[in-house]
């Protein structure tokens, strides 16, 4: 079959659509993936065509430079406008050769185009996204409202303008179909029983009470390392040559200079061996010695975290799932969306210490923390539980064998 993932987003969203695009393939499948150009790495070396979005999520720093924040954020607001404007004209494009169409949490339209042609259609989820009194909506979740308000919050965010709504809009018109908003199109998906699968663990989220069966579990969709990737030899050198180190890895925005301060102070005051990754950290790890932290670009997960005595990092999905693998206790420093949602969750199956959210990043508690994680075995023990868990687990048949019953 011809399969169609849509994958608009960051790396986070790509790599997920790439383990299970890579799936697909090995099945025999010819898989294309919508996803920005700068992913085009990630998604050929899964054996995927990349149908590429060339537009910016974000704008020029440079034209935000001397605005208010008002206007900072209405240039924010326009540039993803036009980024989603810019994904729909692609998925659109790359849809009409499609026997399915694959959508992602930014690309409900996918199911428009799917209907237009005929043609089935499935969601992939990254976070939970059915209204639940188990988590609050993604927008939120930095606040637990109780069950009844996380349900009743989670109604009204269903109700949320988005910058995807105009494209789905637009899309149905240029198919002839009639007018119908993302949430009535949601609604009657729902009635119908249209899959809905989850790259998320029941290790990490049990199965909400609330979830129709259209619903499922899969595991986190965990993409392969590049079979051409080795080491480099200092850093492979920095983890032999003393006390394991901690590792921090806070994504790929810019944590700002609060934050940044508060892993400085952090490392002085602990005196940790610390390998730090992003750029915002370049400069911190010039003011210690190399033999107590290294700073390091992209380095796989896979190889790196199992290496860890502890990770701190920004509690992202897939961040998640490669601690938990890596059999790795967290220190977690959620910023947004559904970052606080993970973090507690790594809390509440014993992995990981309380969170420190970004808004207040101090250098003595999280050198606390650190002290904590290194001392407590049992977090430790926690995430290795965790992680062997969750390798047994076949995320991809789910979807698989759906195929499979489609192609006949």
């Amino acid at each position: 079959m011809r399969v169609l993932i849509l994958s608009p987003g960051t790396r986070g969203d790509v790599a997920p659509a790439t383990a299970l695009g890579a799936a697909f393939v090995a099945d025999g499948h010819e898989v294309s993936i919508v996803a920005n150009r700068e992913y085009e790495r990630l998604v050929t070396d899964a054996g995927c065509i990349l149908r590429p979005i060339d537009a910016s999520l974000a704008p020029d720093p440079a034209s935000l430079e001397g605005l208010s924040k008002s206007a900072g954020v209405r240039a924010h607001l326009t540039a993803l406008r036009g980024y989603m404007a810019a994904a729909g004209e692609v998925a659109v494009s790359a849809g009409k050769d499609a026997d399915v169409v694959l959508v992602n949490t930014i690309s409900p339209y996918g199911h428009d185009i799917a209907e237009g042609l005929g043609v089935p259609s499935a969601t992939l989820m990254l976070q939970p996204a059915y209204p639940s009194g188990d988590y609050p909506p993604v927008i939120a979740s930095n606040v637990d409202f109780g069950r009844l308000g996380n349900r009743l919050a989670g109604r009204l965010a269903e109700r949320v303008p988005t910058p995807y709504d105009p494209v789905g809009r637009r899309i149905r018109a240029e198919f002839g179909l009639p007018p119908e908003s993302r949430r009535a199109g949601q609604r009657r998906r729902d009635r119908a029983g249209v899959p809905v699968h989850h790259g998320i663990s029941p290790v990490v989220l049990p199965r909400p009470r609330e979830w129709p069966t259209h619903l499922t579990l899969d595991g986190f969709w965990v993409p392969r390392d590049q079979d051409d990737w080795t080491p480099p030899s200092s850093l492979v050198e920095f983890i032999e040559d003393g006390p394991t180190p901690i590792v921090v890895s806070l994504g790929s925005i810019d944590p700002g200079p609060t934050v940044v301060e508060a892993v400085a102070d952090a490392l002085r005051d602990s005196g940790i061996r610390a390998i730090l990754q992003g750029g915002g950290f370049q400069a911190v790890a010039e003011r210690f010695d190399d033999s107590q932290v290294r700073h390091i670009g992209p380095v796989p997960h896979s190889w790196l975290l199992p290496k860890a005595a502890a990770v701190v990092h920004h509690a992202g999905a897939g961040m998640v799932s490669s601690t938990l693998l890596a059999g790795a206790p967290s220190i977690p420093m959620p910023s947004h969306t559904d970052q606080p949602f993970w973090a507690r969750r790594l809390v509440a199956i014993g992995a990981a210490t309380d969170p420190i959210p970004w808004r207040r990043a101090d250098g003595s508690k999280l050198a606390a923390a650190i002290r904590h994680v290194i001392a407590d075995q049992g977090l430790r023990d926690a995430a290795r539980a965790a992680g062997s868990a969750m390798r047994k687990e076949d995320s991809t048949r789910p979807l698989r064998t759906w195929l499979q019953q489609l192609s006949g």
